[in-house]
């Protein structure tokens, strides 16, 4: 059948970002002819088991419960299952001295759909025809955000500063606040924190300092916070979230292990998220009720924070002490690498500083010793300007053994220090 796609139809029929590498990937893996691959590219968490063994009793309860039919075999709210909203109420409450209330929430099918309404309802062109810009203040960032945007030209990335610790070989991005701009003309700003995909974790003070830029325009800051505390606590380095005024909290239970069931969570001001709850509800409805019903257990009784810190937060951070050290081993002292600090996430961002070859080029020889990772140019979405940079870098996931991971950083060192060298030699 020859579909006529509308505009938006065929923008959002594209593969953006990593998507359209899964697709060489999957490829690569279908066609390899008995080779064995490490493949570090994937950003699916595994399945730890004190985690499944959580989800398997929140839904004996369920099960067990009168509620059940209640959950299951009727439609429910489009902000989302009360049980749900209440237990995060009265978590967060008590965790964080906050004042919220029931209309302080709103449940999603996953925070990706989340972006997905807050990017078209604060941003793109107005009633009166301006167009309203979708900031992403600080560059490499979440490369989902890239395909959000129904008015792709109105999202805008800034470059960041780099702190650089050279004899160390580790870097961290900084919001550049010389050149970010937000304006009455700026929509929105989203950014991750700690950052996918590369691990980093906005201080308080520049999480604070950007949303002051956007207050006096009333612009909502989205806070994409799929890895931090209190579930599934995935920061290395002591951080608290940051609520309040203009902010948007965006959650996600997905690296808390329950990817499958999508369940996003938001939390601010009620005129936010009335207006995302109306976008909702234009949408899907709502969301499935049985994975908000077994969080609401898992939150009630502690459990989920409980496991977030005591199981999945040292089990990532173990992998990323495995990758760091097999680097600092294996990778030539005189090379200018240098690896993102591991401040949280299921990732690690490798920078091979003036890489002869492009990522995509590096990722392809890569595939030839049997090591499969994300070439980093994926994870710029909005930013317009040319950056050798962006062609410099690797996302690396933690979702492989130990010993996987190893081997794969030593051929890493393998690959970075013939292309250095070959590059020397062609001179």
């Amino acid at each position: 059948m020859n579909l006529a796609l509308t505009k938006i139809g065929a923008q959002m029929s594209n593969l953006t970002g990593v998507r359209a590498i899964m697709k060489d990937i999957i490829a690569t893996l279908q066609a390899g002819g008995g080779q064995e691959f490490i493949n570090l590219s994937a950003g699916n968490p595994l399945i730890l088991p004190e985690v499944e063994q959580l989800w398997r009793d929140c839904t004996a309860q369920l099960l067990a419960s009168s509620e059940y039919g209640e959950v299951v075999c009727r439609y429910g709210s489009s902000q989302g299952y009360a049980p749900l909203i209440g237990a995060i109420v009265n978590d967060f409450n008590q965790r964080y001295g906050l004042n919220l209330s029931d209309r302080n929430i709103l449940i999603t099918p996953g925070s990706q759909s989340l972006y997905f309404y807050a990017a078209n309802a604060f941003g793109g062109y107005t009633s009166q025809g301006d167009m309203k810009q979708i900031v992403l203040p600080l560059s490499p960032d979440y490369t989902g955000y890239g395909g959000v945007c129904l008015e792709p030209e109105a999202l805008i990335a800034y470059k960041p500063t780099l702190d650089i610790d050279g004899p160390a070989h580790r870097f961290k991005y900084r919001p550049d606040f010389s050149q970010l701009s937000i304006t009455e003309n700026t929509g929105c700003v989203i950014f991750s924190r700690p950052c996918n995909p590369t691990g980093n974790v906005l201080t308080q003070d520049e999480v604070k300092r950007i949303a002051a830029l956007a207050a006096p325009h009333d612009v909502p800051v989205l806070i994409d916070s799929a890895y931090a505390p209190p579930f599934p606590a995935l920061n290395f380095t002591e951080m608290t979230p940051v609520f309040g005024g203009n902010i948007l909290h965006c959650m996600s239970l997905s690296k808390a292990g329950l990817p499958g069931e999508r369940i996003g969570i938001a939390i601010g001001d009620e005129s936010m998220i009335q207006a995302l709850e109306c976008f909702q509800t234009n949408l899907c409805i709502h969301p499935s009720r049985y994975g908000q019903a077994i969080a609401a257990s898992a939150i009630n009784s502690g459990a989920l924070a409980q496991i977030a810190q005591a199981v999945i937060r040292p089990f990532y951070q173990k992998k990323f002490s495995v990758l760091e050290n097999t680097l600092d081993a294996s990778m030539p002292q005189n090379l200018p690498w240098f690896l993102h600090r591991g401040e949280g996430a299921i990732f690690a961002w490798l920078w091979l500083q003036d890489l002869p070859i492009t990522d995509w080029e590096f990722y392809q020889e890569l595939k030839q010793v049997g090591v499969i990772l994300v070439p980093g140019s994926s994870f710029f979405p909005g930013l317009r300007e040319e950056w050798d940079h962006k062609h410099q870098c690797l996302r690396i996931s933690l979702t492989g053994s130990d010993e996987e991971i190893a081997i794969a950083m030593e051929r890493l060192a393998q690959v970075a220090t013939q292309v250095y060298q070959r590059a020397v030699v062609n001179a």
